[in-house]
């Protein structure tokens, strides 16, 4: 057991008492002060605090003359449950309710050998476990959603009114959007971080600023993370986002005029990858390639021959909306029958790679993109891994080829989300998304709805809801009204405009997230069945909301 202890001068003589009370039982590391020369309780409060908020610690504790100062300083930090205890019972009921970690005393209202006392049962007293009380720690520190950014309360009430309503609205609706997901706490801090004060153009060592000293490390630790994750040779963690790390893959290997061989949008491909109100699409000659009709799947022998026939500088493979696995070793041999660049945009199956459920484009292509959140669960941003020998005309187009200064408070934040995804727990959770996913699907077939190529081999899969008589539109907009969010799309071959489309896309990332498994898909698949087969009846569409909204307390958003 190590504790951290620290006072003001009011404190220090009940300090010195303690860490020689405690010593026998625990490893008690003191953070001062030394004298009773008057200092300020605050910069005392946040050593210990920092310990504890770390895991470095296992308890804290804190002296002034009355307690309260030193609880409010520490009660500040993350992972900190500060308490006043004047006596040992509160002590008691602190540990075990609460699971307070810090405890903090006042000189002036305790009797030194109390003192003790108090703080041998402090840290001797186990926290209860019992579902009650677990569940009301949960929201103690769930109360912190908002209190991250409650400041923003007085200086600026009207984007707090906007942050507010964005985190009702996750809290209480089951989102199924394919390309979203919710990033961690940690993610979050690094976003809103000092980082985002430094002007750093250029890359670590190499900087057009000076003071890039810290900013320079956490670049380079999410460009070493990015290699390791994914097995790569060199990385770029300066896009802004999947669309900037496409075009930087473009301007660093062709011109414009070039062609590049991509999947077409309306059969599941991106907007960068060759739509013509697109830049993509404006620029290059983009030739689409297709599914097959009848599997509605890719046919790798088609595409050979599109691309020996085309003979494009860049074969793309890689999609938005396509519910089977990719073969990037099938690509590979293509693009060197043709002598063309292989890049890959694996943006919505990032996370199922980095968790082993989907093969690694990595290992074949030439270039891979990839945005930093969807199946990743990281910050809104981009990624471009690649071979050696493009780095430096990689990080070229990047930079001053196409941006300025980078966001190195995203680019901390995607440090963070890479950590994350090299833990044991990040494979359970992209095995547990392909479940769910399959698991969705399934019961949405079993009602009598057609699913675009059969089923689902990953995170997402398409309804042809047109085969019932509705559009994809009207489909959003009815779960929508049910509390369930998923998108229009269309499916391949579709016969409705992009505004309207044939189809909606269904993903799992972000409920798997919220920990829900297969019990909760075929609930959920259930009433997106039961709002489908009655489009416009708002009794059903409130009937589902209610219980959307009862399932999802169950499940908090991290």
């Amino acid at each position: 057991m190590k504790i951290v202890i620290a006072s003001d001068h009011g404190g220090v003589d009940l300090k010195a008492l303690l860490v020689k009370a405690l010593s026998p039982v625990a490893t008690v590391v003191d953070k001062g002060p030394a004298d009773r020369a008057s200092c300020d309780y605050p910069d005392y409060a946040a050593l210990v605090a920092t310990s504890v908020s770390a895991g470095e610690a296992d308890f804290g504790i804190l002296i002034c003359r009355s307690g309260i100062g030193m609880g409010m300083c520490a009660n500040r930090f993350q992972n900190v449950r500060a308490a006043i205890c004047p006596t040992t019972e509160t002590a008691t009921v602190t540990r075990q309710h609460n699971g307070a970690n810090v405890l903090c005393l006042g000189a002036d209202f305790v009797s030194p050998e109390y003192a003790v006392e108090i703080a041998k049962t402090f840290i001797s007293t186990p926290v209860d476990e019992s579902e009650r009380h677990v569940r009301r720690r949960i929201k103690l520190e769930r109360a912190c959603r908002l209190s991250d950014v409650s400041g923003l309360m007085r200086d600026d009430p009207d984007v707090f009114a906007a942050i507010k309503a964005q985190t009702e609205q996750e809290d209480t609706e089951i989102n199924l959007i394919a390309s979203e997901n919710f990033c961690s706490r940690a993610c979050r801090e690094a976003t809103g971080s000092v980082l985002t004060n430094k002007y750093a153009e250029g890359y670590p060592g190499k900087r057009w600023y000076s003071g890039c000293v810290p900013v320079d490390a956490v670049e380079e630790l999410a460009r070493k993370r990015a290699c390791e994750l994914f097995g790569a040779e060199h990385a770029n963690v300066q896009p802004h986002c999947g669309s900037s790390a496409n075009m930087a893959v473009y301007f660093a290997t062709i011109k414009p005029g070039d062609t590049i061989l991509s999947m077409s949008l309306d059969q599941g491909g991106h907007l960068s990858h060759g739509s013509p109100v697109n830049f993509s699409g404006k620029l290059y000659n983009i030739v689409p390639y297709t599914v097959d009709k009848t599997t509605e799947t890719l046919d790798y022998d088609a595409l050979e021959r599109q691309a020996l026939e085309v003979k494009p500088k860049i074969l793309l493979a890689g999609a938005s909306a396509y519910p089977r696995k990719i073969d990037f070793k099938r690509i590979r041999e293509i693009c060197d029958k043709v002598g063309c660049i292989m890049m890959v945009d694996m943006a919505h199956i990032a996370g199922l790679v980095a968790g082993g459920q989907h093969e690694s484009p990595v290992p074949y292509a030439d270039f891979v993109t990839t945005t930093t959140h969807k199946t990743l669960r990281g910050p809104r941003g981009g990624l471009v891994l690649c071979k050696e020998k493009y780095a430096k005309a990689l990080d070229s187009a990047v930079f001053p080829g196409m941006q300025g200064g980078p966001l190195e408070n995203v680019i901390a934040a995607k440090a963070v989300c890479f950590r994350e995804a090299m833990q044991p727990e990040f494979k359970a959770y992209a095995a547990q998304i392909v479940k769910n996913c399959q698991v969705l699907c399934k019961t949405i077939q079993d009602r009598g709805y057609r699913i675009v190529s059969g089923g689902t081999d990953n995170h997402l899969f398409l309804v042809d809801v047109h085969s019932h008589g509705m559009t994809g539109k009207d489909a959003a907009a009815a779960l929508d009204a049910a509390g369930i969010v998923v998108n229009k799309n269309t499916i391949p071959y579709d016969t409705e405009s992009p505004f309207k489309t044939s189809g909606i896309r269904v993903g799992t990332a972000s409920v798997t997230t919220r920990g829900m498994k297969e019990a909760e898909m075929i609930k959920i698949g259930t009433w997106i069945a039961d709002v489908l087969d009655n489009i416009g009846d708002t009794a059903v569409q409130e009937r589902v909301k209610s219980a959307a909204r009862a399932l999802v307390a169950d499940f908090p958003v991290p």
